[in-house]
């Protein structure tokens, strides 16, 4: 048929059609860009239910998570089921310029990290250590927001939920199903416990949950406590009446009375010394890097 064969109605159709099919493409192709939503999705409703049942404000809870940038995260949340301590280069932290870098801040720092070292008998060259390997000394402390991390790792004890970070794995990285089912079954018990203690410490501190930035973890601040250790182990430093894990005299503090808490003490063997730093990071390449880069530091 020739084009001069078609009625103005039928062409009129074909375009109209057309249309619509590239507007319902389009609306696709930009929902899959769009972020997870607690808003859209409402994946934290239960979740929300849960928390007020536990003993949480409503009004505020609901509040909480009805921001509009507290979402769900499969994505992030998703390097949890990937995650290798084995493949991290720690060597890196002992090379001449962090170590010159660890040495300025130790200088910087000298009067509260010899108050840390004296009042929990806790090695000021450990305490350094830890806050280069954990932030590169403050200057990195992760851009993701502990609350959605908390609170979508929290929300998977829902099947359809889980199923979805499982999606946000890339095949060639994906675990085996078994051990993905285990480790969410794991990992969503424990968020929920986080998520309370990060609410908990934020409502005691004046913090706006919402405003804290960390690891896709979810550990926090310079020292990168998980929100279950800053509640109960974090100390205020600078004696300002508050505990910031953001600012250099709590970090320090805090990792000292962490260590302090686990069984640090003078004069320990350096396999106690060990099995005390597995405590903060459970990797022997972890504890491996910290000895040598104290090792360094004295």
């Amino acid at each position: 048929m020739k084009n001069s064969d078609l009625s103005p109605k039928l062409i009129l159709k074909v375009v109209v059609a057309l249309i619509i099919c590239f507007s319902v493409n389009f609306c696709y192709a930009r929902q899959a860009d769009v972020p997870d939503s607690a808003g859209d999705a409402n994946e934290f409703e239960f979740l929300t239910q849960r928390l007020v049942q536990d003993g949480f404000d409503q009004e505020k809870t609901k509040a909480l998570f009805g921001n509009k940038t507290v979402c769900f995260d499969p994505g992030g949340v998703s390097l949890f089921f990937i995650h290798s301590e084995s493949s991290l280069n720690y060597d890196q932290f002992s090379s001449p310029k962090s170590i010159a870098d660890a040495q300025m801040y130790m200088e910087t720092h000298k009067e509260i990290l010899n108050k840390a070292q004296e009042e929990f008998t806790v090695d000021k060259t450990i305490i350094t250590a830890i806050l280069l390997v954990e932030t590169r000394l403050g200057t990195y402390l992760g851009n993701r927001a502990v609350l959605n991390t908390l609170s979508t790792m929290a929300a998977l004890a829902d099947k359809a939920l889980a199923e979805r970070v499982w999606r946000a794995i890339s095949n060639n990285k994906r675990p085996e199903r078994s051990t993905f089912n285990k480790k969410v079954d794991q990992k969503s018990r424990w968020g929920y416990e986080e998520l309370k203690a990060l609410i908990s410490y934020a409502n005691r501190e004046g913090i706006d949950p919402v405003a804290i930035k960390g690891s896709y973890a979810g550990a926090m601040g310079i020292p990168q406590f998980m929100p279950s250790n800053a509640l109960s182990l974090a100390k205020d430093g600078n004696t300002d009446g508050r505990v910031d894990l953001f600012d250099h005299e709590d970090a320090i503090f805090s990792v000292a009375n962490y260590l302090k808490h686990h069984g640090w003490k003078s004069g320990l063997t350096r396999q106690r010394q060990h099995q005390v730093l597995f405590q903060y990071n459970h990797s022997n390449y972890y504890v491996d890097a910290l000895l040598k880069i104290s090792d360094k530091l004295k």
